[in-house]
Parts: structure tokens; sequence; C-alpha cells
């Protein structure tokens, strides 16, 4: 499986060093032995204060070095890839950050992290230090575990002890509220694929549609393979199994949504919706996440950790930290939903009556629809064969206006607006949105200067601005803007000849630069005329023919 690493026996370290070198150099350090002694400890630590210290096997960035700092850790070990760190590691820590109040060692429940953790203590006391170890087993993975693993919930009591401490309470009471903090934190996992580790070919544990339900964080099978189904379903899973776990009563909680390292931010904002949405949602005051905070390396899952809170671990919990991996906690409150804005109003238009525009936009409405076959036919060969029934399709859809008397006809500006609105809500690619563009613009441009040229004018500088494309690069401007150019002569029939004259030199275009036909090999334009620039010379030469026959029914 592919990966950005050097080698499979750097990355710890090479990750480790990336962290110090991105914390701007300010408030991290590492302590000398690499590649052996991975410890990262803050170098603004004052030792008049508990240090709280933590640590585990890499894999679970940004668990354990990213949440040294302020109000958290004051050093973390890392062991190599889900494993424990030595406990030589784990001493140089301890002898670097403790001072005379000692030190607080928060522990994983695995074996290796124990006893660990646990004989650099014992070397630690007999070298005079105070320290004191809470081991953290918040999993509810399997109900009657003897020994229930340390995951995600960790975080919560490296939070409440890091403020504790940088608050300045002694090793005592930093340490009770950890073990009580510990003792009120309910985790549980769920992954639709379980990790990969670096160098190694990926396992194909389960099936398309099996998920584990209550794995931890080192890979390891679940406690169960479940359907997944819906998102729904699995956190309803979930919360019933943590909710088993919480005392009775109403208390307050806070839920960790930890991504367990791959799962899109789109999926996990369904995931989050899903939680407070729950049965627990009433009873949930503070979140965190969701985010990547104790991962497992590109585990496509994640990890629900709910805490009973109390007024000391609320503000514990929401005190300000210098760690930017920790994600601060929110108060969860009833979405804000703001009044939709009157867009029907602003969009609505009032018919009315004019016998010589009505005739214009009949006729060149009926030509469009007309020749909706060919367009089609000659957008085939340069592209998806679709342009004939998009210009057909606005031509009905302003038909089915103008039969309906509901077309503003004795304004032009508001004819343009509205031409402009229905093109945008009724026809789709990118052809309607071009043309919405350009009536649109051009109704603007018809209110401010009352000249069909400056409308137009203005409807094209819009078009150009948005679309992106400009003459030359075989689209519908190529004859569009040869049109209104010509209108300055002030004859609808120069207009229209114009655009026919632009529209055929299209075919004589080696190469398109925008639109479909630009995904298209060059040799199949040869001869071909552009089907946008086609559609608009045939609405102008509709015009024009449509103005000719008023002015020989007046004449007559």
């Amino acid at each position: 499986m592919k990966r950005f690493l050097n080698t499979r026996e750097t990355i710890v370290n090479e990750a480790l060093d990336g962290l110090l070198s991105s914390s701007g150099g300010k408030d991290l350090a590492r302590l000398d032995g690499y590649p052996h002694i991975k410890v990262v400890v803050r170098k603004d630590w004052d030792k008049r204060r508990v240090a709280v210290v933590s640590g585990g096997g890499a894999g679970h960035e940004p668990a354990h070095a990213g949440f040294v700092g302020r109000g958290m850790l004051a050093g973390a070990i890392s062991g190599d890839i889900f494993a424990s760190p030595s406990v030589d590691a784990v001493l140089a820590c301890i002898l670097a950050v403790t001072g005379d109040p000692g030190c607080l060692l928060v522990v994983k429940n695995y074996t290796g992290d124990r006893l660990n953790f646990g004989l650099a203590a014992e070397k630690a006391k007999r070298l005079g230090y105070e320290v004191e170890m809470v081991i953290v087993s918040d999993d509810v993975a399997l109900p009657d575990a003897a020994r229930p693993r340390g995951i995600a919930g960790t975080l919560f009591v490296h939070k409440i002890a890091g403020h504790l401490a940088e608050a300045g309470w002694d090793l005592e009471t930093v340490k009770a509220a950890a073990q009580d903090a510990a003792g009120a934190v309910h985790s549980l996992g769920v992954s639709l694929s379980t990790c990969t580790i670096p160098g190694q070919r990926p396992q194909a544990r389960l099936g398309e549609r099996e998920a584990e339900l209550g794995l931890g964080i080192h890979g390891e099978p679940g406690a169960t393979v479940i359907e997944p189904g819906s998102v729904k379903n699995i956190v309803d899973l979930m919360v019933e199994r943590l909710s088993a776990k919480l005392p009775a009563g109403k208390s307050k909680l806070g839920v960790l949504i930890n991504n367990l390292g791959s799962v899109p931010p789109m999926e996990m904002g369904v995931i989050a919706n899903e939680v407070v949405g729950s049965r627990l949602g009433r009873r949930i005051e503070l979140v965190f996440g969701p985010a990547p905070l104790m991962t497992s390396l590109d585990m496509n899952g994640f990890s629900l950790s709910l805490i009973e809170l109390s007024d000391r671990r609320r503000e514990a919990l929401l005190s300000p930290v210098g760690p930017i991996a920790w994600v601060p906690g929110v108060r969860l409150e009833p979405q804000t939903i703001l009044p939709l804005p009157d867009v029907a109003r602003a969009a609505s238009f009032k018919g009315s009556p004019d016998e010589r525009t009505a005739a214009v936009v009949q006729h060149v409405c009926d030509v469009l629809v007309q020749h909706e076959t060919e367009l089609n036919a000659l957008d085939a060969k340069v592209g998806d064969g679709d342009t004939g029934t998009t210009f057909a399709t606005a031509a009905r859809t302003v038909l089915d206006e103008l039969i309906a008397s509901a077309l503003p006809l004795a304004h032009p500006d508001q004819l343009c607006l509205a031409i402009g609105e229905l093109l945008g809500r009724t026809v789709g690619g990118s052809s309607g949105v071009l043309m919405s563009i350009f009536f649109t613009a051009a109704g603007t441009g018809m209110e401010r200067s009352k000249s069909w040229l400056a409308a137009f004018e203005n409807g094209i500088e819009a078009v150009l601005r948005y679309g992106g494309a400009k003459t030359g690069d075989r689209t519908m401007l190529d004859a569009l803007v040869p049109a209104v150019d010509a209108l300055k002569q002030g004859s609808i029939g120069a207009a229209a000849t114009a655009a026919q004259q632009g529209a055929d030199a299209t075919a004589g275009m080696k190469k398109a630069r925008a639109g479909r036909a630009s995904y298209v090999p060059a040799a199949n334009l040869v001869g071909v005329k552009d089907p946008g620039a086609t559609a608009v010379a045939l609405a102008f030469l509709a015009a024009a023919d449509a103005a000719q026959m008023q002015r020989s029914e007046l004449t007559g």
C-alpha cells in the first residue's frame, strides 16, 4: 500500500521532528538520546508544579506528543508504532520534568504500558522523586473484561489533570481528580476497516458489509462484527452500549467524537449530527470534536467517549490550553435558523402586453424549437449532443410564460430579468446558466440606460467575466459579440448577418478553448460550426425576420 514515508524504521522519529519543527520552536523540545529515547517536553515547564506525563506507542497522532503544552502534559514518551516506550525513556521523561511537587503518570490500560511506566515510576521513587500513576480503562467493548483497555477517553484525564497541575494544585489533589475522572469516562469505537502499519500489507479482515464494534487503537479485532447499515444505526448501538455504563440519573455529559484516522470530515459531520440527536442528546452539554485526537494510523472508524460532568470537571475541560491539537469543547446549543430571504419576491414579475415584442419573442422561440434536432446533431460532432435540447427547453419555457401572459413585454428591463430568471431556474448545463447571466445582466443594463445596445453590451461583459471564455474560443460568444457590435449601426438585420458570419467562422477554428468542445480532438472540429454560436445566430436571424414582418404589415 502506498505511503508517504522515507523508511519504516525512521517514520516515528521523523514525525516527532516534524511536530517540533512546526511548533515554531517556542514551546516544545525533545530529549537527547534519539532514536531510542523519544521524549517531547515543554520548554517553558516550571518544575514548581506537578508534572503530568503520559505516552505510549506511536501511531495515535496527535496523541501523545501533540498534547504537550500549557494546561495539559508536561512531557510525553513515544514508543515505536503500537509499541510501549522503554523503561529508560519513561524514566528520562520523569527526571526531565519533575520537581519537588512530584509527577503524575497517566497510563492507558495495556500490559506493556503498565509495566514500563510502572517500573520507571519505581526507579524514580528510589531516586527520591514523588511519582504517582493513574491507569485509564475507559473501553466498554467487553462488559465483563477484568482489565478494560484505555482508549480515547484518556484525553479527558489528560485535560483535567493538566488543568489542576497548571493551577498549582498538589500531587495528591491532581491524582485524586485524575483517578475520579478516569472512573467517569466511558468509550467505544467502531471501524469499517482495520489500520495498516507502514511497510506491511493491508489486512482484509472485514467484508464489504461488515464493521467491527468495540475495537482498540492498535488494530486488534473488535469485540463483535456488525452489519453497519446507516450511521444512525451505528450511533444508536454505540449509545446503547455506553448508556449501560452510565449511572442512573440525568447528569450532564461531555462527549469526545474521535476520528480514528481516515474518516472524511463530511462523514464525521454526519456522525456528530447523529450523536447530538441520539437519545443521550438531551444530556450532552459539551462536545469535543469531531476531530482526529487519538487515532489508529489510517483506521476508517471513530470512537465516542462520554464523561459525567461536575462543576470541577466542567471548569477543567473548558479551560484554555497551549497545544493546538486539542479541540476546545463547545456547549451544545440549539441550531440557529435564520429566515430565508424572500427570493421569490425579488424574482417576481408582473405580465404586461406589447404586441410587437410578443411577436419577436414568439418567432425567436419557435425557430429554436424547430431547430432542436439540427443543433443536437451538430453538437454530437463536437460535444455531448444536447445543445439543441438546451436551447429548445429554454424557448419552450419562455413560450409557456408568453402564452400565460406572464411576461412583462411592455417593460424591456423587466422582460430581460424575467427571461434570465426563467432560464436560470429551468435550463440546466453551462449554456443555461450563461444565457441566464446574459439576460439578467442585460436587464440591469437596460434599467440604467433604456438602450438595447447598452443592455446587450452589459450582458456580454457579464458572460465574459463569469464564463471565462472570449471571442475566438469557439463558443456562442463568437456569434453574440459580433452581433451586438453590429447593433451600433442601429439595424437588427446587420446584427443577424454578423451573428451568422461569426457562427460560420467557428467552422474554421482549429481548436476550442472553452466548453465541452475543448475536450474534443482538434481533428473532430474541422469544418463543424459551434452549436452554441449557431443557436445564437438562429435567434438573431429570427428576431430580424420578425422585425421585417412587422415593418411589412405596417407598410401594407
